[in-house]
């Protein structure tokens, strides 16, 4: 969809994502390999009382999904921003949802605008795990003629 298309208010939510154990620990032990990920006899000891995966992780695992109903298509230039902020552990098994809705459109030039993508993820308990706030690039329209 062209920036010129878009207006603040749309939504679409993704396809449930569920977080794997072994995605998580494989995960962990390569991008952040510390014992609260990949530990579980360390994990016990935490407040949390087990694994918790990688917010990154959790983070990626709903995005791929968000990416298969995406509003921008071809008309996607690049990301610009993301701000990722983390609310409460996910864990193991975890079927996390996001809803997605624009939240500001800014015109930079004929050729293309800013998009503000806000996305709410929530847990199979409907509790709140993290927000995110995604700037993109997006052609406008070609002028006809």
């Amino acid at each position: 969809m062209y920036f010129d298309e878009l207006k603040i208010g749309m939504k679409v939510d993704t396809e449930p994502a569920l977080i794997r154990k072994d995605k998580m620990i494989e995960f962990a032990k390569d991008y952040d390999n510390i014992p609260l990920h990949t530990d579980e006899e360390y994990a016990k000891t935490t407040p949390f009382g087990k694994l918790i995966a990688p917010g990154v992780m959790s983070f990626v695992t709903v995005w791929a999904k968000y990416l298969e109903v995406d509003f921008f298509g071809d008309q996607l230039l690049a990301g610009k921003s993301t701000k990722i902020e983390w609310m409460k552990p996910v864990f193991a098994d975890d079927v996390l949802t996001g809803k997605a809705e624009i939240t500001n459109l800014v015109k930079r030039n004929e050729r293309n605008g800013l998009v503000e993508v806000t996305m709410l993820i929530y847990n199979q308990n409907g509790d709140l795990v993290m927000t995110d706030v995604t700037e993109a690039v997006v052609k406008c329209k070609p002028k006809e003629g």
